[in-house]
C-alpha cells in the first residue's frame, strides 16, 4: 500500500530538481567547490546577470584565479547592495589579487581598492571576522605609502580577541614574525593551538611556520597531528602536499595533490585549480 506513496514522493523530488533554478543550480556547484561549472552555468544564464547570480560567478571567477572576471561581477553586486559586508569583502579580496597579479603601474591602485573595500566591509559590520581578519592582513602587508602599517594591524587585534580569542592570537603571531621575534611568534601560534584543539588550521599554521624556520621533522609531526584531529581533511592533505614540495619530496606531494582532487571539496578548501597548478610546478 506504501508503494504509490513513494513512487509520488520520487517524481515529486524529481520535478523539483527539475525545476530549480539556475541560481539554485549554481549555488550547489559553488558548495560543492565546483566552481568552474557554476560560473559557465551562470554565464549563459539570465539569471547569471541577477545580484545573487553575479555574487555566486564572482566568487567562483575568484576561486579560479580570473581576478578581473571577480571583479567585474563584484563591483556590480556591490552596486546593487551597498549595505552587503560580504560583498565588499570579496571585493576587496578580488582587487587584492589583482594587485598581486598585475604590473607595477596599476598594482598599487589595485591595492589602495582592495583596501577600502576591507575599511568598508569593518565599517558596515564591525564583528565580521573575515573582513577584520583581511584588514588586519592588508594592514600588516602593504607598505605606508599604500595605507598599510604595523601599528594599524596592532591596533585591530583586541577587536579580534573579542571575537576569536585563537585568531587574535595568530594575528599576534605574524606581527612578531614580521618583527623576526620568532620565538613570540611561536608562542603565540602554539597558544592559538591550546585554544583552539580542534581546529585543524591552527596546527596547520604552526607547521607553516616551523618549515619557514627550517624545522621540517616538527612541522610533519604537526601535520600528522591534524590528521588525527580529522582524518582524511582535504585542508590537512592539501598542507602536507605542500610541506612536501618544499621539503623536495616530488613524488610524494604528486600523488597527495592527485588524491586530492578526488576528494569532496568545500568553499573552505584550497580550490582544486590550485592544486592543478602545484602538479604542473611538479611535471615542469
Amino acid at each position: 500500500m506504501k508503494r504509490p506513496v513513494f513512487s509520488l514522493l520520487v517524481l515529486l523530488l524529481a520535478g523539483a530538481l527539475a525545476w530549480a533554478s539556475d541560481i539554485d543550480r549554481a549555488r550547489a556547484l559553488f558548495e560543492r567547490a565546483e566552481y568552474r561549472q557554476a560560473a559557465e552555468l551562470l554565464r549563459n544564464s539570465p539569471e547569471g546577470r541577477t545580484p545573487e547570480g553575479l555574487w555566486i560567478a564572482g566568487r567562483a571567477w575568484y576561486q579560479l584565479g580570473d581576478y578581473k572576471k571577480a571583479v567585474e561581477s563584484l563591483e556590480k553586486v556591490v552596486a546593487a547592495r551597498p549595505q552587503d559586508a560580504d560583498a565588499w569583502l570579496w571585493l576587496g579580496r578580488a582587487w587584492g589579487r589583482r594587485a598581486e597579479t598585475s604590473n607595477m603601474l596599476v598594482a598599487p591602485s589595485y591595492a589602495s581598492k582592495s583596501r577600502k573595500c576591507f575599511e568598508k566591509a569593518v565599517q558596515l559590520n564591525p564583528g565580521h571576522t573575515e573582513a577584520l581578519n583581511d584588514l588586519f592582513t592588508y594592514y600588516l602587508e602593504a607598505p605606508g605609502f599604500l595605507g598599510g602599517g604595523i601599528e594599524k594591524a596592532q591596533a585591530l587585534v583586541e577587536r579580534i580577541r573579542a571575537l576569536d580569542p585563537a585568531e587574535a592570537e595568530y594575528a599576534l603571531a605574524q606581527i612578531a614574525e614580521e618583527r623576526r621575534q620568532y620565538d613570540t611568534a611561536e608562542a603565540h601560534l602554539r597558544r592559538a593551538v591550546e585554544l583552539a584543539p580542534r581546529q585543524v588550521g591552527r596546527l596547520i599554521d604552526l607547521a607553516k611556520f616551523l618549515f619557514r624556520r627550517g624545522r621540517a621533522q616538527e612541522a610533519e609531526k604537526t601535520l600528522e597531528q591534524a590528521s588525527a584531529i580529522s582524518p582524511g581533511s582535504p585542508k590537512v592533505l592539501f598542507a602536507r602536499a605542500e610541506s612536501f614540495i618544499k621539503a623536495g619530496r616530488k613524488e610524494e606531494a604528486r600523488k597527495l595533490l592527485e588524491q586530492y582532487l578526488t576528494l569532496p571539496l568545500s568553499p573552505d578548501d584550497p580550490p582544486r585549480e590550485e592544486a592543478l597548478r602545484l602538479l604542473d610546478r611538479l611535471k615542469g
